[in-house]
């Protein structure tokens, strides 16, 4: 699967949990087992418009809180 930018809330998903896993040393086995627990990839679809005006530190900062 091709990621781009023709969907926006999947292109952000995708972006953050690279990003969320790389910060946090997490392969994606393990973030996925989080994301089954927490719910990241739903909580970044429901904040998709207040977070895509934020840089990616700010959104990684809003999944951790």
């Amino acid at each position: 699967m091709v990621f781009n930018e023709t969907d926006p809330v999947l292109f952000m998903q995708a972006q953050i949990s690279r990003l969320y896993r790389e910060r946090h040393g997490l392969c994606i086995h393990e973030f996925n087992d989080l994301d089954r627990k927490v719910n990241i990839l739903g909580f970044i679809e429901i904040g998709y418009e207040p977070f895509h005006l934020t840089g990616d530190e700010g959104k990684l900062d809003e999944v951790d809180d």
